[in-house]
């Protein structure tokens, strides 16, 4: 076995990775960019090595830094984890050229697979099943529209050498033809610099089906059943499952046959999967190959008591596949949820920032038994990339972690995602969390009524309208909120009483205004301070706040003597509200507390939360007066007015209306008029 391999990755994979390789006693070496110096896979590591600036292509992809890396460590093989250079031929090439091991199939064997037309031609000759379609070289418009017209649509256009969504056109009709073939093409170019095409029948309500193949270099090749990808935003996947719901016995049979009859037209080594498009019929047809380990590889894993990193070694090392198909079997049911920083009310774009507070739900570290055979896999599983305090950058996919959960069957692991989810705290970013959650709870993913279009076919219930927070959400905040303005425990007894931030007036209790604001607008909380607690008044209606128990951002109340329990963390001048299995963000102003920071602040006047500057009052260079409005930003769709802290002179406007800051941004200069 390899005494040490190189990760050529980044994220979660190669943290995964390094799991593995350290299970197995082999040491890793990690290669990172300016960006991830800090990041979690190299501090998992035993050597890392730096190799270039932050943007992938002056670092990930560049193979001839990841070659010498190798060398200079002493590695023997190469782990190339997914995406960046996992499928990238000349790198698997120069591997082996450097007498370093490329832990992946031969290049031969990508290359094959590499062009989506080219690879068709060799699946049609194993008699592996294809969607009706054309696959050739011709590409003038008049006679590609001939084929689509043969075809009969709907039609899909798809760039041949495409993946990743791109590249990808639906045309309904004869006439729309001529225009979404252009845009394709031009796509095509841009994002993979060849513009070849290849037109298929397009299938209402398909499903997504892959199989995991696995071949070593004896000539042997097994199935290791199916994954069912069919819940998809814009071509890329959302949720995963294995096995299949519904599939018969006979039809998985069909389907892993075929894909081991690819994978052996190929020469192919390794872990690698075999894409299908299935009618809800039964009917399968061969999309493509993926030439590596694939994302959602542990529901694999979780169902079979496999690790498939190991394997991978395993097979690298010229070593036999750890199992044959009649030792490979199915235990209970498996569902991944990618936890991504993005904004699916948003267009699902990414979401950049620190993550200021991260809490996942308890896992267990997944393994399986000595000898390859089936264990008792966790309930719940997390790969992750990232710690709390971690940035999510711009330059790379801004995946959190994959939340991997197991069951005896379909319902229990269902059961177990959604309580996985409701435990998953994010602050800092907007994240899918939420989304992952109303796609549990719909009718069509509960009933595994599945299809590629289900995100699509759903959108009034997986993007609902916003609703007002609740009264123990708003009770929880409050909570939070005049619980820590107590005075602290241990005060002396003859503390002055005006001292005391407990509400107490020589004529009277106070009542005060929280200003709290969802994301529905500003909401009518008031809180009157009684004796061990308050009484809240919520939208006109009185209730009775007791507080129970506090523990760092844990809480206990009883609202009206029902109890509650949460947890509010605080991010400057958002609550964000963790109770009964949703999350709520809630904006607070407090006039006097910003009053007090903004003279602390001197020059530097900064973003009170993320948002968006809709407004810019001055100009560079403008002498303003203390207070003077200076721009204004919109958040939790509420307007917040940043004004001078002091007397003095804008010296620079860092950003411009219409863009987005984050959290503590400094948003412009202002300096101090001279006497």
């Amino acid at each position: 076995m390899f005494q040490k391999i190189l990760i050529a990755n980044r994220g979660e994979i190669a943290c995964r990775v390094a799991s593995t390789a350290r299970r197995m006693g082999i040491q890793t070496v990690a290669v990172y960019s300016e960006a991830d110096a800090g990041s979690r896979h190299v501090e998992m590591c035993d050597e890392a090595v730096l190799i270039g600036p932050a943007a992938a292509r002056e670092s990930y992809l560049k193979g001839d830094a990841i070659i010498a890396a190798a060398r200079a460590t002493g590695a023997q093989a190469i782990h190339p984890g997914y995406g960046f250079l996992s499928e990238n031929e000349e790198f698997a090439q120069a591997c082996a050229e450097a007498g370093l091991v490329f832990i992946g199939p031969p290049a031969s064997a990508m290359r094959a697979m590499g062009s989506k037309s080219a690879a068709k031609t060799l699946m049609e000759k194993a008699d592996v099943p294809l969607v009706p379609g054309y696959h050739g070289d011709r590409q003038d418009s008049a006679f590609l529209r001939q084929q689509a017209d043969r075809i009969g649509y709907p039609v899909l256009l798809k760039a041949s050498a495409g993946g990743g969504g791109k590249g990808m056109r639906i045309v309904e009709r004869g006439e729309d033809f001529a225009d979404a073939l252009a845009s394709c093409k031009r796509e095509a170019i841009s994002s993979f610099g060849d513009d070849k095409v290849l037109v298929e029948k397009y299938l209402t309500r398909p499903r997504h089906i892959e199989i995991q193949v696995f071949a070593d270099t004896l000539g042997e090749c097994v199935y290791l059943f199916e994954r069912d990808c069919s819940v998809q935003r814009r071509h890329q996947k959302v949720l995963e499952e294995a096995p299949a719901p519904g599939m018969t016995a006979e039809r998985r049979r069909a389907m892993g046959v075929a894909a081991v009859n690819a994978a052996k037209a190929v020469g192919y080594v390794g872990a690698g999967t075999v894409e299908f498009i299935a009618n809800q019929d039964g009917s399968f047809y061969f999309m493509e190959m993926n030439t590596r380990l694939q994302v959602e590889h542990p529901v694999t894993e979780m169902i079979t008591g496999t690790d498939l990193v190991e394997w991978q070694l395993r097979v690298a090392n010229g070593e036999a596949l750890p199992l044959t198909q009649e030792q490979l079997r199915i235990d209970g049911h498996s569902i991944e949820a990618r936890i991504y920083a993005e904004n699916p009310e948003k267009g699902f774009l990414p979401s950049i920032g620190r993550l200021r507070h991260l809490r996942a739900p308890d896992a267990v570290c997944f393994a399986r038994n000595a000898g390859g055979a089936p264990g008792s896999p966790a309930a719940v599983r997390i790969d992750a990339g990232v710690r709390e305090g971690d940035e999510i950058s711009p330059f790379y996919d801004p995946m959190i972690a994959k939340l991997i959960v197991w069951g005896p069957d379909r319902q229990q692991a269902l059961a177990r995602m959604r309580q996985a989810l409701a435990a998953y705290q994010v602050v800092g970013l907007s994240t899918n969390v939420a989304f992952l959650q109303r796609l549990m709870d719909s009718e069509a993913f509960s009933s595994a009524d599945l299809d590629t279009g289900l995100i699509e076919q759903n959108r009034e219930t997986l993007f609902p309208a916003p609703r007002p927070a609740t009264a123990a959400t708003l009770a929880l905040a409050a909570a939070a909120l005049l619980g820590a303005e107590r005075a602290p425990a241990g005060a002396p007894a003859n503390s002055k009483p005006w001292l005391l931030q407990n509400g107490w007036r020589m004529n009277g209790q106070l009542a005060r205004a929280l200003a709290f604001g969802d994301e529905t607008g500003p909401r009518d909380v008031t809180a009157s301070y009684a004796g061990d607690g308050w009484s809240l008044a919520v939208d006109g209606a009185r209730h009775t706040l007791e507080p129970v128990r506090a523990d760092g951002s844990e809480l206990a109340v009883k609202l009206d003597g029902q109890l509650l329990r949460g947890s509010v963390v605080r991010e400057g001048d958002v609550f964000h509200v963790y109770a009964a299995g949703r999350h709520t963000a809630l904006a607070h102003t407090d006039p006097l507390a910003h009053a007090g920071e903004a003279e602390a602040e001197a020059g530097a006047l900064t973003a009170p939360m993320p948002g968006k500057i809709v407004a810019i009052l001055v100009a560079a260079g403008a002498t303003v007066a203390k207070g003077a409005p200076l721009l204004v930003m919109e958040a939790m769709k509420m307007e917040h007015t940043i004004s001078a802290t002091h007397d003095g002179v804008v010296e620079k406007l860092l950003y411009e209306v219409g863009d987005q800051v984050t959290d503590g941004a400094q948003l412009l200069t202002l300096s101090a008029l001279e006497d």
